[in-house]
């Protein structure tokens, strides 16, 4: 029997001459793998009739919006996933939902190995082959680009040397990676970091300087996920695509930022996220108001060592899953409003509302009603003090306290 060959299809010329280079350099039947995630361009239809045309012997396609949207966005969205402090895990976010469908195609058509398009120098090999082997130990994977050395001068010249139904002129200075979830942008000019970015580069979001009127718009999330938009119901993607638009209108969510690769490497990427960026802050809020502190303080902890093994291709890892129990059970009582004000490149919120919220206006006030029992302050303050007290006192018996005259220790 003929081996075979799951590949990672986007419809485009690498992976589109990656069906025959794979087949000369291999032996192995070739199916192509088509996900929908919401990056939009062509219909899936015409992906899979293309796919055919270069010589796959089976083409499996998914419109996976609404499981990418739920399954995978909205989890980010309840760890407030921001690598590096900035990065909403665009392209991390993807991978694992595409390796799920490469896995369930290997399986239904009888193949052994797992295909994707991915350089030596990126992150997206990673996170492809360490998301197989954790779903399917059994599968081996290779990389075209990689493994094959299928360059692009070579891609262009075996497409037009087998006529593939595909451009091979068209050249686009920047390499792109885009879901509904937000738009990567990087390579070309860009890689000189001193460079600003063009109006070119935007896609998602228009451009800041110059918005239209400010938009308010209330989010209403049941424990940590956007349910309703201005009262009108909405699912995980339809939330992010509203918010994508109304967001991206006012410029929302553009992200410049040298990044810290997996593999070694300083990156420079533009990225467009509107949607992600004004639902990540309208959580953020809504936690504020109702996740008690300690257990806020600890989250955030979490939040970033989540967001780096997403980054780094390990969203099946045992660890990840366990943090995503923590994540669950901090989010019971995040439910509520939240009101915001999107204008000329910010989300700001302005308004929050939660029957579960631990603001009490009776403890917070200063005016009449106050019910904080001020007097037992002094106490609190000896007592938390105390450790400082003591230990200070210890510095000044050895000699070692604070020299005021200079100001040094």
């Amino acid at each position: 029997m003929t081996d075979r060959v799951v590949l990672a299809y986007s419809g485009g010329l690498d992976t589109s001459v990656a069906i025959g280079w794979i087949g000369e350099a291999t032996g192995a039947e070739v199916i192509a793998v088509a996900v929908d995630l919401g990056q939009g361009g062509e219909d899936l239809e015409v992906i899979r009739q293309r796919a055919l045309d270069c010589g796959a012997v089976e083409a499996y396609v998914a419109d996976a919006r609404e499981e990418f949207a739920a399954e995978y966005c909205m989890p980010a969205l309840r760890a407030n996933a921001l690598y590096m402090d900035r990065y909403p895990l665009v392209s991390a976010l993807s991978r694992p939902t595409i390796v799920k469908h490469l896995v369930r195609a290997a399986r239904q058509f009888d193949a052994t190995t797992v295909a994707h398009g991915c350089t030596g120098k990126g992150n997206d090999q990673v996170r492809f082959e360490v998301a197989t082997t954790s779903l399917a130990p059994d599968l081996k994977t290779i990389a075209p680009v990689r493994d094959l050395a299928l360059t692009r001068e070579k891609a262009i010249a075996y497409a037009e040397k087998h006529s593939l139904p595909i451009a091979t002129t068209k050249h686009n200075p920047f390499s792109i990676d885009q879901n509904v979830w937000g738009r990567a942008v990087e390579t070309g000019f860009l890689e000189d970091i001193w460079n600003g970015p063009t109006k070119d580069v935007y896609s998602y979001t228009d451009d800041p300087t110059f918005p239209p009127v400010a938009d308010e718009v209330v989010l209403t999330f049941e424990q940590g996920v956007p349910v309703a938009i201005d009262g009108v119901a909405v699912t995980p993607l339809q939330a992010i695509q509203e918010m994508n638009r109304r967001a991206g209108a006012q410029g929302v969510g553009r992200i410049d930022i040298v990044e810290d690769r997996l593999v070694g490497i300083k990156s420079r990427e533009i990225y467009e996220a509107p949607g992600a960026m004004a639902l990540i802050a309208a959580h953020q809020e809504l936690e504020n108001v109702t996740i008690e502190r300690e257990q806020a303080r600890f989250k955030r902890q979490v939040e970033q060592r989540w967001s780096e093994l997403v980054y780094d291709g390990m969203w099946f890892s045992p660890l990840k899953k366990s943090l995503d129990v923590f994540i669950d059970d901090t989010q019971r009582y995040v439910s509520g409003e939240i009101r915001m004000t999107l204008h000329g490149g910010r989300a700001t919120v302005t308004g929050r509302r939660a029957e579960t919220s631990l603001y009490d206006f009776n403890l917070a006030t200063y005016d009449e009603g106050d019910s904080f029992d001020q007097s037992q302050a002094k106490g609190f303050i000896e007592i938390f003090g105390l450790t400082a007290k003591l230990a200070a006192a210890r510095d000044v018996k050895f000699g070692n306290g604070v020299d005021f005259g200079t100001g040094k220790l």
